[in-house]
């Protein structure tokens, strides 16, 4: 890959499949042979724990690289995972926002930290966001070549969305305008629920394109995973979930080859 993407995974709204969705296409994207990283930039951290990092072994953070204490190779810390690195979350970063409010540099922290040659030697980044539009979240969207967006199948789905579509604008406005919008993916489908089948008709109607074909059902199984610190994928390649994760992956690298050729 001559240049690598980083990709943030962001909603506004929380329960949405967020963190999930960046663990386990992280590891259909390393199962591929992919080398990937995320960077958990959510104060609780359960990226970190759904892939089997302890607390205790979380020596150095994104705290850490955010405020340029340590470099992308010092924080990033080795997964079960092959190809999968991760740079783990700590409680931390709940004062980053207070401590850097006054820098004139303070949305390009991440930015920096990832435009280096160790950053850059693994081919998808993954930056897994809190649940809200703060200084965490405008990094990972200042830092990012694109966003790509968890949508749960449910009645306030749309709503949500163009809150979202409208903070993409205001940080292309702003501090990065060549952010654009990775995709739509539809997480939490239930095929029985004719709600969840209107909303998916919706949001294609509405997006088009940027919706990805491929829909994340409900599992237990994928529910269950980060309980044992395993991405699904790994607790059970089977279930319909982590075949769904499979098949996103190879949608995603599919419209990269796209854009690319373009």
């Amino acid at each position: 890959m001559d240049k690598n993407r980083v990709i943030t995974i962001a909603n506004q709204k929380g329960g949405v499949g967020k963190t999930t969705t960046a663990i386990n296409l992280a590891t259909a994207l390393a199962a591929i042979g992919e080398r990937v990283l995320i960077v958990d930039l959510d104060p609780q951290g359960n990226a970190s724990t759904g892939l089997g990092i302890d607390r205790r072994d979380r020596k150095r953070s994104s705290y850490d690289l955010l405020m340029g204490y340590n470099t992308v190779n010092e924080t990033a810390v080795e997964t079960a995972v092959p190809n999968l690195w991760i740079v783990p979350s700590t409680m931390d970063l709940l004062g980053f926002e207070m401590e850097i409010s006054r820098e004139s540099d303070r949305a390009f922290r991440l930015r920096r930290a990832l435009n280096t040659a160790e950053a850059k030697s693994f081919s998808y980044i993954l930056l897994d966001c809190p649940p809200s539009f703060n200084l965490l979240t405008m990094n990972a969207m200042a830092g990012a070549d694109s966003v790509l967006v968890p949508l749960q199948c449910e009645f306030f789905a749309l709503e949500g969305l163009s809150q979202l579509l409208e903070t993409v604008d205001q940080v292309r406005r702003t501090v990065n305008p060549a952010l654009d919008i990775q995709g739509i993916v539809l997480t939490m489908f239930d095929a029985r629920n004719n709600l969840a089948q209107q909303v998916v008709s919706d949001v294609r109607t509405y997006l088009g394109e940027k919706v990805y074909h491929t829909l994340i059902p409900r599992n237990v199984r994928v529910s269950e995973a980060p309980s044992y610190g395993k991405p699904a994928i790994l607790y059970d390649l089977k279930c319909a979930g982590s075949q769904a994760y499979l098949q996103l992956a190879s949608e995603v690298i599919q419209r990269e080859r796209r854009r690319k050729a373009a």
